[in-house]
């Protein structure tokens, strides 16, 4: 519980630090003291986020910031995931390379993220995207692109997903990936997968009906496989705002981070925020008793490419 408690008060003074409050106030305005509050609570509720450095801490939550979108789990618009990445040091004693897992916060698009800002984009007419069940998909036609899911539903199992949107000039665009596409994807691209994952597994997850609070593929499957066809096809075909565009940065840089094994905690950059102007809010001594700080120190279809980047 002291612990936990500590983590808190570096954290509060990080957010409240001077750099961290403007940018804050530049991305938020009124609505920084609700963001702000939603860190914290976050933070409290996850062990795992306890583990992290309040720097990197803030340096993912700004990016959600950035785009106006909120981080509460249940909202499923935006995460701040954590990984244990693999931080390379030299022993000094032998100089060889050492290599130590870091618990690491990633920010992670959530579907209803890429939703909600293609919509503010004021080009879509429509979007939509969901899971496909047996007996739904009717046909589709490879030349036009056009996918028939008026089929009737036979069982709650599952064959595939899509994603659809029709723009206000009226262009408008599908993709379908069955079940086992997209386990394959999963599969190949996501750096966190457990060792000895196979493909049946994932099917098998898909079709489970599971609610787990984990985030990811392990966690929700059919929620990343969603996301997986919308950011595919709005990158791909779609109108990209500039927002879209930053989203989609930040999404596509916290994948590399963790598939090239970084060798530092620092957050990827994105338009908003650098980690490295960050006022570093890290406690050398805390008063347990009454949480104050008492010293601080500042530092500064086809769906899928054969080259596509990874994907969560």
């Amino acid at each position: 519980m002291v612990q936990s408690t500590n983590g808190l008060t570096v954290l509060r003074a990080t957010v409240e630090s001077t750099k961290v409050q403007g940018r804050l106030e530049q991305c938020l305005k009124e609505n920084k003291g609700a963001f702000a509050s939603s860190i914290y609570d976050l933070y409290s509720a996850d062990k795992s986020l306890q583990k992290c450095n309040s720097n990197a801490i803030i340096s993912e939550c700004l990016k959600a910031a950035a785009l106006n979108l909120p981080i509460s789990k249940a909202l499923g618009f935006a995460y701040i995931v954590v990984y244990n990445n693999s931080v390379k040091s030299v022993d000094p004693h032998t100089g060889h390379d050492v290599w130590t897992k870091v618990p690491t916060p990633t920010f992670i698009l959530g579907y209803k993220g890429y939703i909600q800002l293609a919509l503010r984009s004021g080009q879509y007419r429509t979007i939509n995207a969901d899971v496909v069940y047996d007996g739904e998909l009717v046909g589709f036609d490879k030349l036009s692109g056009k996918i028939d899911l008026s089929g009737k539903k036979k069982s709650e199992k599952v064959i595939g997903y899509f994603a659809y949107y029709e723009m206000l000039n009226g262009f408008s665009k599908t993709a379908y990936v069955s079940v086992e596409d997209m386990a394959k994807h999963a599969l190949r691209y996501s750096p966190s997968m457990p060792k000895g994952t196979t493909i049946d597994k994932l099917i098998a997850k898909a079709n489970s009906g599971e609610v787990s609070k984990q985030v990811g593929w392990m966690g929700n499957f059919n929620d990343m496989a969603i996301k997986t066809c919308i950011r595919r096809l709005i990158s791909k075909y779609g109108y990209m705002s500039t927002e879209m565009q930053q989203a989609y940065t930040n999404d596509i840089e916290g994948d590399a981070a963790l598939e090239q094994r970084t060798e530092a905690i620092e957050s990827t950059k994105t338009i908003t925020i650098d980690a490295g102007e960050i006022e570093d809010a890290e406690i050398e001594s805390v008063n347990t008793e009454t949480g104050e700080v008492t010293q601080k120190q500042t530092d500064d279809a086809t769906l899928f490419d054969e080259n596509e980047e990874p994907e969560y």
